[in-house]
């Protein structure tokens, strides 16, 4: 059953069935009843999906995640930001379409992803500082928002947490508790969080009137394996503190102290940022940074509806409260 077979039984033109189905005031009412008994009679219910898409809706936004599969499935990071995002599309009669890729397949899928309408808007997921995607998708039409702030594109709108102050917080916080020969664990550095928290541990060792040491800070990759390694690079500079920008990358140092038969947080203070699930079960139970990851998916989500219910207005910046939690991988200096 069609909108030409309703059209045919009610005597009607098909345009006029459908202004019918979509409540269109400029049918006469003799005219909607005729068509209404026949839908009823026949039990006619038309398709959701294909009424969304001729209002230029598909209720569907895209999630896209610019790394490899290996990672998202490691990284708890991406698990509740994903929960996040498919919570608050469900509130809102919505779907979610995950999109996993390399850059390097982005470039590759870019015109595929802005060209076939099946979405209504995208969700980046820590993107990375020269993302393809990003390029292409502000220099098309369709509506997207960035999970993390884009530091040369202030056009663009973004959730994400206040990564420069909540680090600067935590160093701090070391600092008070008397730690002077303070090292760091920072994130990628083409990514806006590593760079932000990395800034934030220099400016606290400023602050304080103390010199920031590039033998002091290893870049990482947000991975536990990634603060493994560089803990070991760090371990021959004897730092009293670590502040890690990742809870994965702390768990990752803390085995390698645990290693050098150095004990936390008696020989060394181990800080780091997100507050993931295992950080309190961690041994001992991690110091940390508390975002609201998940939050932020279901904010993005929020956002980006408003972005393509009113185009018109501005770009969004959404920055949401992060907390200090403390815990046993810090104690006073001796």
């Amino acid at each position: 059953m069609n909108l030409e077979e309703i059209a045919r039984l009610s005597g009607v033109s098909r345009s006029t069935v459908s202004r019918v189905i979509n409540n269109h005031p400029r049918v006469k009412p003799i005219t909607r009843a005729r068509v209404f008994e026949v839908i009823q009679r026949l039990d006619y219910h038309p398709s959701a999906a294909a009424r969304r898409l001729a209002g230029g809706r598909t209720n569907i936004l895209g999630l896209v995640i610019p790394m490899g599969v290996p990672r998202l499935f490691t990284d708890p990071f991406f698990a509740l930001l994903i929960q996040g995002v498919s919570q608050a599309c469900s509130a809102n009669d919505h779907s979610v379409m995950l999109w996993v890729a390399e850059p390097e397949y982005e470039r590759r899928t870019i015109r595929q992803v802005l060209q076939n309408k099946m979405i209504d808007g995208v969700i980046i997921a820590s993107a990375i500082l020269d993302d393809p995607l990003l390029e292409a998708l502000m220099e098309g039409s369709l509506p997207f928002i960035l999970v993390g702030r884009h530091p040369a594109a202030p056009q663009v709108s973004y959730v994400d947490v206040d990564n420069f102050n909540s680090s600067r917080e935590m160093v701090t916080y070391l600092l008070r508790l008397g730690y002077r020969r303070i090292g760091t664990i920072c994130g990628p550095q083409n990514m806006i969080a590593g760079l932000d928290r990395l800034e934030g541990y220099k400016a606290a060792l400023r602050q304080w009137g103390l010199p920031v040491d590039p033998d002091f800070a290893i870049e990482g990759d947000f991975t536990e394996e990634g603060g493994y390694k560089a803990m070991q690079r760090l371990l021959p500079h004897r730092p009293q503190a670590l502040f890690c920008a990742s809870d994965a990358m702390a768990i990752g140092a803390l085995r390698a102290l645990r290693e050098a038969s150095l004990r936390v947080p008696e020989n060394v203070a181990v800080a780091s940022f997100d507050d993931l699930p295992s950080s309190a079960h961690s041994e001992p139970p991690l110091t940390t940074v508390r975002q609201p990851i998940q939050r932020m998916g279901a904010v993005a989500v929020e956002t980006l509806m408003d972005i393509i219910a009113h185009p018109e207005l501005p770009p969004r910046s959404v920055i949401l409260p992060t907390e200090l939690v403390i815990r046993a991988s810090c104690c006073p200096a001796v």
